[in-house]
């Protein structure tokens, strides 16, 4: 048996990876490798459509722009749900943004840097709960603790010292696009940013993850297992 279980509910109980949790097998990192990969052309993509039609929110109410930034957020938040191990979200948020960055973004480097900053949101969710809870409301959580530490980069204006430091030279010559907004408008697109985390990639990524199950495609995951026996007789 690949997974065990936790003492909740049968109803509500969520199956959890196999202990220890740090014992990650070669499935786990593959699998997780080939979901960031497939992100990664996904995020490349979303990024031409948010360059174009979403940047006319600029022109009415620019935080608005934060109700389109959970796609970005959803290979950490299903990353999580599907491995279910330490580590599984940020491992698969950062592959992503690294697949993204391959055929070129206006954002450059930055991309990773927000790839750490997301993945390691919906790691802290996670972590969090234990690594016991999967469901829809730990799906949430992750997606919207994805958005604070990505929310500081876009606001943010950090210290001209640091450029041309190795790491801290990233966050100075890149983010703080929106530093010159004023606090209620950049609360305002935290809080677009926080609907966006839940809705696009916490639910959407429960739902996604649920389906990849009923494909067949999570057999050696909880999500497979859990699947399995919801039709038990």
């Amino acid at each position: 048996m690949a997974t065990s279980t936790t003492e909740a509910p049968p109803t509500r109980r969520s199956i959890t990876a196999t202990r220890p949790l740090l014992g990650w097998r070669t499935v786990d990192i593959l699998t997780i490798a080939f979901l960031g990969a497939a992100f990664g052309v996904a995020f490349w993509g979303w990024g031409i459509f948010y360059n174009g039609p979403i940047t006319a929110l600029k022109i009415g109410y620019a935080p608005l722009m934060g109700l389109f930034t959970g796609p970005w957020l959803l290979a950490g938040v299903v990353g999580g749900l599907v491995v279910r191990r330490p580590g599984a979200a940020l491992f698969c948020e950062v592959v992503a943004a690294l697949v993204s960055m391959l055929p070129g973004t206006e954002w450059g480097a930055t991309v990773l840097v927000s790839g750490i900053a997301q993945g390691l949101g919906a790691e802290i969710a996670f972590a969090l709960l234990g690594y016991r809870f999967f469901g829809v409301g730990a799906a949430a959580l992750a997606g919207v603790l994805s958005t604070p530490l990505e929310w500081l980069f876009e606001t943010v204006k950090f210290p001209a010292s640091w450029s041309g430091r190795p790491v801290l030279g990233i966050l100075a010559d890149g983010g703080g696009w929106y530093a010159e907004w004023g606090v209620g408008d950049k609360l305002a697109y935290l809080a677009t940013m926080a609907v966006s985390g839940v809705v696009l990639a916490g639910v959407l990524g429960w739902l996604l993850t649920r389906a990849l199950a009923r494909a067949g495609a999570l057999s050696a995951f909880p999500p497979g297992q859990e699947l399995r026996e919801s039709h038990a007789v």
